[in-house]
C-alpha cells in the first residue's frame, strides 16, 4: 500500500503530493528489472531483408544508446488461412514451437539471442495466448482447444476476422500452451515474455503457467493490460500497460483536457503501489500504425512526454525507430521497411534519459525505497514538474505541457540543494532560485 502525504501551500489552493512505497519486497534475482528499459522490435519493418540475423547487426548501436531488454513481436510462423494483406499479422500464430521463415530459422533466432546476452542485453517475445490463426496446427490435432459457435465453428476474436479464440477451460489445452512457452525458454534462453491481450486470458491461467515455466529460470513478464481496470492481473505479471493513461494524455493535447486531470490520473496509478509497474511509452506497434505516430498523437510535447516515460515510476518503453525519430506509419500487413538514415536524432537523447534510469537510484521503478513528489508550480495548469527522491539521491523533471511558452516558478520545499542538468552539465542551486522560462516543448531533467 502506498503512503500518500499531502502537503497544502498556503494562499496557493494548490497541493503537492509525495508517494512514498511501503509494501514490498525485493526480488533480488530479478533485481535487473527496477532500471529496466524496454525496446520493442519490429523485425519485419527494421530492416530490408526483415530477418533476425539483418536486426542483429543493429544491436551494439541499440545497446550503446542504453537499450536493457529487447521485445521482439511475435517470432512464431502466421497462419495463411483467412490472412490480412499479403503477409498476414504476426499475431495469427500457425504454430506456437517453431519460427516465421520470413525472419530466419531457429538457429537464427537462437544465434541472436546468445549475442544480446554476450552484449549485456535480455531478450523477450510476444506471447499470443488468447488467440491463433486459422491454420494453426492445433486446429487439425486438436479442434478441441477451440471456442466454437453455435453452428460448431471456430469463435472468431472480437473484431479480428484473421484469428479464432482458444478454450481456456481446456485442461489439457493449457498444460500444451505451457508446455509451448517452455520450449522458448529452454530451446533459446530468452528471459521472459510480452503477453498479448493478457486481460482476455483468464487470469488463472497466468497464475498457472507463470511459476511452472519459471522452474526453468526467473522471467520478466510485461502484460498487455492497465492495472487501473484489471488489478488481479497486477498480482501476477511484473509490469504492465498503461493504456489510460496514453490515451488521457493524447485527449489532453488534442482536446485540451486540464493538466490536473493528468495529475489525478497519475496518482490513480501511484496508488496501486509498487508489487508491479507500469510500463510508459508514447508509441508502440498498434498505436504507430492504426493511430498514429508519436508526433501526430503528442505534437508539441512529444519530447517532453518520451522525458516523462523515461523518468516516472516504472519501466520506459521504447518502439523500432523512435530514435530517428520514425514519422511514418509503418504497415501492418506488408512490408514497409522503417527509413532509416545514417543520423539518428534522438538517440543521444535518449541515450542520456537512459543511462539516468539505468544508473540513478532515485529512478528505479517498482522500488519501496523511492518517493515521487508532484511539485507545486506558479503555473500548474501548464508545468508538470516532480522530484524522485531515494535516500540522498534525486532526480528533479520540469515539463512544459503546454502549447505556449510559460515563465513560472516551483514553489514547494521538496526542492532544494544543488543539481546538474543531465543534458547540458550546467549546475543550479535550487535552494534559492526556483524560476524557468520555458519555450514550446522545453523540458529539464536534473540530478543531485
Amino acid at each position: 500500500m502506498k503512503k500518500l502525504i499531502f502537503l497544502a501551500i498556503i494562499g496557493l489552493g494548490i497541493v503537492s503530493c509525495a508517494v512514498q512505497n511501503t509494501n514490498k519486497t525485493m526480488d533480488l534475482s530479478k533485481d535487473w528489472k527496477h532500471s529496466a528499459n524496454i525496446y520493442e522490435v519490429n523485425v519485419r519493418q527494421y530492416t530490408q531483408e526483415g530477418t533476425f540475423r539483418a536486426f542483429e547487426k543493429e544491436m551494439p548501436r541499440l545497446k550503446s544508446m542504453g537499450i536493457k531488454v529487447l521485445w521482439f513481436m511475435p517470432v512464431t510462423p502466421i497462419a495463411q488461412q483467412n490472412k490480412k494483406g499479403s503477409l498476414g499479422s504476426p499475431y495469427a500464430a500457425a504454430d506456437y514451437t517453431s519460427v516465421n521463415p520470413e525472419f530466419g530459422t531457429l538457429d537464427d533466432f537462437k544465434h541472436m539471442v546468445n549475442e544480446a546476452h554476450r552484449l549485456g542485453v535480455k531478450v523477450i517475445i510476444d506471447w499470443v495466448a488468447n488467440h491463433t490463426g486459422w491454420d494453426h496446427v492445433w486446429t487439425k490435432t486438436h479442434p478441441e482447444f477451440y471456442l466454437k459457435d453455435p453452428d460448431g465453428k471456430f469463435h472468431i476474436a472480437s473484431g479480428m476476422d484473421d484469428i479464432i479464440e482458444l478454450d481456456y477451460k481446456n485442461q489439457e489445452m493449457r498444460k500444451e500452451m505451457i508446455d509451448a512457452m517452455k520450449f522458448w525458454v529452454k530451446e533459446t534462453n530468452i528471459d521472459g515474455f510480452r503477453c498479448d491481450l493478457a486481460s482476455w486470458v483468464e487470469v488463472d491461467f497466468w497464475q498457472q503457467a507463470r511459476p511452472e515455466v519459471e522452474t526453468l529460470k526467473p522471467l520478466f513478464w510485461l502484460g498487455e493490460f492497465d492495472e487501473l481496470e484489471n488489478p488481479e492481473y497486477g498480482k501476477i505479471f511484473d509490469a504492465s500497460y498503461s493504456w489510460t493513461w496514453m490515451h488521457k494524455s493524447e485527449d489532453y493535447y488534442k482536446k485540451n483536457l486540464s493538466l490536473q486531470d493528468l495529475k489525478d490520473l497519475l496518482l490513480k496509478y501511484s496508488n496501486i503501489g509498487d508489487a508491479s509497474m507500469r510500463a510508459w511509452f508514447t508509441t508502440n506497434h498498434d498505436e504507430n500504425s492504426w493511430n498514429g505516430t508519436e508526433y501526430e498523437k503528442y505534437g508539441v510535447i512529444t519530447k517532453p512526454m518520451a522525458v516523462f516515460s523515461a523518468t516516472w515510476n516504472g519501466v520506459p518503453l521504447l518502439y523500432s525507430g523512435q530514435e530517428l525519430p520514425n514519422m511514418k506509419r509503418l504497415e501492418f500487413f506488408e512490408k514497409d521497411p522503417i527509413e532509416w538514415t545514417a543520423n539518428y536524432q534522438v538517440a543521444d537523447f535518449y541515450k542520456t534519459l537512459l543511462a539516468l534510469k539505468s544508473s540513478n537510484p532515485a529512478l528505479r521503478g517498482g522500488d519501496t525505497h523511492v518517493t515521487t513528489y508532484l511539485l507545486n508550480t506558479t503555473a500548474n495548469d501548464k508545468i508538470l514538474a516532480y522530484v524522485r527522491k531515494n535516500g540522498k539521491d534525486e532526480v528533479l523533471v520540469v515539463l512544459n505541457m503546454s502549447k505556449e511558452d510559460v515563465s513560472f516558478s516551483i514553489q514547494d520545499e521538496n526542492l532544494s540543494g544543488a543539481f546538474r542538468n543531465v543534458f547540458d552539465g550546467t549546475k543550479r542551486d535550487f535552494t534559492t532560485g526556483k524560476d524557468f522560462n520555458f519555450k514550446v516543448s522545453d523540458y529539464v531533467v536534473f540530478e543531485k
